[in-house]
């Protein structure tokens, strides 16, 4: 799902990938900045998931922002933004590597928290529900809330780029109101030759570095007689070679939110179908739920002091 935008910045590093020839291994201190990274990252997310009056990013947001975001929400649109975790009031350092950190939220109005869990974790169909990037899906097992998934992506911009993606989810069901989960990649692996007798996974140490590993973080909120839904999504790639920085970067600025965004949206949608009622159906009125939400807000001005870190 949220794979979308990351998919934007393995597109960039393409170019890059593509000219060099050249396989990306993470190195040992790229893998500890990661890990701490995302022990901040989720020490904030638990605070914040503790709080039911406070659960969701828009919560957080000062009043006047709240409000033009609550209205753009309820408009069908969907607010994201670009967030940061900081060590003690430093950026924590990945060296050869880039930590790729977006928010996004939605609103679905008529639709209920238990309708947003049965479509998000109905894996062997989200193929059919964020096309064309997610190109298969499979639930492989689950265990309760806790569910073991693969995923393939792909994504055509320049050149392919196909990635077999295997995924531990956990859900977490607070009370009849809020719900959240965590998915964190096991394996990524770059498929060479997709589709073709000669088909295979690349070796795990000849890689592009396209995606080292991805988190997603989902909230659910059931209030305002329809459902919220927030992502918010953590990927390590290989970093952005200097001499590109022009070139690439507009990728890294303006593309990401984009990606995010049509994720949110086919959940959306997906949702606001899910919870048309058959009388309203069999009516013959327009339900503007089937619609297609309007175009994104990119909220550039909301910046939260909770979401740079200290340790």
């Amino acid at each position: 799902m949220c794979f979308r935008l990351t998919i934007y910045f393995a597109t960039s590093l393409l170019i890059f990938a593509a000219t060099t020839g050249n396989a990306a291994k993470l190195k040992p201190a790229a893998q500890q900045g990661w890990n701490r990274y995302v022990a901040l990252t989720e020490a904030r997310i638990d605070r914040e998931q503790s709080d039911p009056s406070r659960f969701l990013w828009i919560d957080l947001m000062p009043e006047e922002q709240k409000k033009s975001a609550e209205a753009q929400l309820t408009a069908g649109q969907v607010v994201i933004d670009r967030l940061r975790t900081e060590d003690n009031g430093m950026p924590i350092k990945t060296p050869g590597a880039l930590v790729h950190h977006w928010i996004g939220i939605a609103f679905i109005p008529g639709a209920t928290m238990q309708q947003a869990l049965a479509l998000v974790q109905d894996y062997n169909n989200h193929y059919k529900v964020y096309k064309p990037e997610v190109e298969r899906s499979q639930l492989i097992s689950r265990n309760g809330d806790d569910f073991k998934i693969f995923l393939r992506y792909r994504k055509k911009k320049v050149v392919t780029v196909v990635l077999n993606t295997y995924h531990d989810v956990h859900y977490f069901v607070v009370d009849a109101n809020h719900a959240h989960c965590r998915s964190y990649t096991t394996k990524v692996a770059e498929v060479e030759d997709p589709g073709s007798a000669r088909e295979h996974e690349r070796p795990a140490d000849d890689q592009n570095g396209f995606m080292w590993a991805m988190n997603t973080y989902w909230r659910f909120e059931e209030r305002s007689r329809g459902v919220y839904v927030q992502c918010e999504a953590i990927t390590l790639t290989r970093s952005i070679p200097f001499g590109l920085r022009w070139l690439i970067e507009p990728y890294i600025t303006s593309i990401p939110h984009e990606s995010l965004t049509e994720t949110m949206n086919h959940t959306r949608e997906g949702l606001a179908a899910s919870s048309v009622k058959p009388e309203d159906s069999e009516s013959g009125e327009s339900l503007p739920m089937r619609t297609r939400p309007r175009r994104h807000a990119f909220r550039q001005d909301i910046r939260l002091p909770v979401m740079v870190l200290d340790a």
